[in-house]
C-alpha cells in the first residue's frame, strides 16, 4: 500500500459513487416490471375498471330493458353474451355487475383500511393492558368464520347495496389490524419514535407522522388482496339472496339466475362466472406482485 491509495476523492469521483435513494413508488415499479403475472393482473384490473365505468354508458341497451321476444337468445352480433329469460342483454348486465362488484370491493377495502390501521396502530402504541384487551377482542371476532359473520350482519341489516358496504367493511378489518399491529410493534422501539415521544408528541401524532408511513407497503398489499375476498363474498351473498336486489345485477345475482337454466342455456352462467374469476385472479396476481415489489429484502437490482 502506498500513500496514493489514501488520496482524497475528487468531486467527479464523489458524483460517480453517489447513488440517490429510490422512492418506494419507483422501486416498486422497477420490481413490478420483472413480474409478468403482476402486469397481467394489473392489465385485467384496469380493463375491468374501464369497462365497468364506461361500458354501460356506451351500450345501446340498459341493464333493465326487457324484450320477451328475444328471451334466452344465444350470443350473436346483436347480443354479444346473449340474453336472459326476460330478454335483457347479458353483456350490459355483466358490465353493470362489474360496476357493483368492483365498487363493493373498493369501498369495503377502504373501510377495512380505516378501521384496521387505526385499531391495530393504537393497540400497538398503547401497549400493556390496553393492547391485550383490544387484541383479545380481535381474537374473539377472528374465531368466528368470516362468512358466517357477514351473513349474520346482512340478516340484521337486510339486503341492499349500502348494507353490503357496511357489513363487509365491519367484518374485514381484523386481518388488517393484526398486520398493522405486528409492523408497529417492530418499529415502536426505533430511535425516531423515542425522539418523538421525548419531544412531547402524542400517540396519534406518532401514529400519523411516523408509524403509518413506514407501514405503507404491507397496508397496500393487504388492501389489494382483500378486494377479491370482498368481491367473492358479495357474489356469494347475492347468489343466496342476501345481496343486492333485483333488477340490480351483480355477478352473484347473474350467476344465481343463470344456474337455473344451466343445462339449456349455459352461457347465462358462463359469462358472469368468467368475469368474476378473471377479476379475482387479476387482483390476486397484482397483490402477489406488490408483495414482492414492496419487500425491501427482495431486490432484483441488487441480485437476489
Amino acid at each position: 500500500m502506498t500513500p496514493d491509495d489514501f488520496a482524497p476523492l475528487q468531486e467527479a469521483d464523489k458524483e460517480t459513487l453517489y447513488v440517490p435513494p429510490q422512492k418506494l413508488r419507483e422501486r416498486g415499479w422497477q420490481q413490478m416490471k420483472h413480474n409478468k403475472l403482476a402486469l397481467w393482473g394489473l392489465g385485467i384490473v384496469i380493463i375491468m375498471t374501464v369497462m365497468a365505468l364506461f361500458g354501460p354508458l356506451l351500450a345501446p341497451y340498459s341493464y333493465a330493458d326487457q324484450d320477451l321476444t328475444m328471451a334466452n337468445a344465444w350470443p350473436g352480433p346483436d347480443h354479444w353474451f346473449g340474453t336472459d329469460s326476460l330478454g335483457r342483454d347479458l353483456f350490459v348486465r355483466v358490465l353493470y355487475g362489474a360496476r357493483i362488484s368492483l365498487s363493493i370491493g373498493l369501498v369495503a377495502s377502504l373501510i377495512n383500511v380505516c378501521i384496521g390501521v387505526l385499531y391495530g396502530g393504537f393497540a400497538a402504541l398503547s401497549g400493556g393492558r390496553t393492547d391485550r384487551i383490544m387484541m383479545h377482542i380481535v381474537d374473539v371476532l377472528y374465531s368466528i368464520p368470516m362468512l358466517l359473520y357477514v351473513i349474520l350482519l346482512m340478516v340484521v341489516f337486510k339486503p341492499g347495496l349500502i348494507n353490503i358496504y357496511l357489513a363487509l367493511g365491519i367484518a374485514y378489518w381484523l386481518n388488517m389490524a393484526r398486520i398493522v399491529r405486528g409492523q408497529i410493534l417492530s418499529l415502536k422501539q426505533q430511535d425516531y419514535v423515542m425522539a418523538a415521544r421525548s419531544c412531547g408528541s402524542s400517540t396519534w401524532q406518532i401514529l400519523r407522522r411516523h408509524m403509518i408511513p413506514n407501514c405503507v407497503g404491507p397496508i397496500i398489499v393487504t388492501l389489494t388482496l382483500s378486494i377479491p375476498d370482498a368481491i367473492f363474498t358479495e357474489a356469494f351473498l347475492s347468489f343466496i339472496g342476501l345481496g343486492v336486489s333485483a333488477p340490480m345485477a351483480s355477478w352473484g345475482v347473474l350467476a344465481s339466475e343463470g344456474i337455473n337454466s344451466m343445462r339449456s342455456f349455459p352461457f347465462q352462467l358462463l359469462f358472469p362466472a368468467l368475469a368474476l374469476c378473471l377479476t379475482m385472479l387479476g387482483f390476486m396476481f397484482l397483490g402477489d406482485g406488490l408483495r414482492d415489489a414492496l419487500d425491501p429484502q427482495n431486490d432484483k437490482e441488487g441480485g437476489r
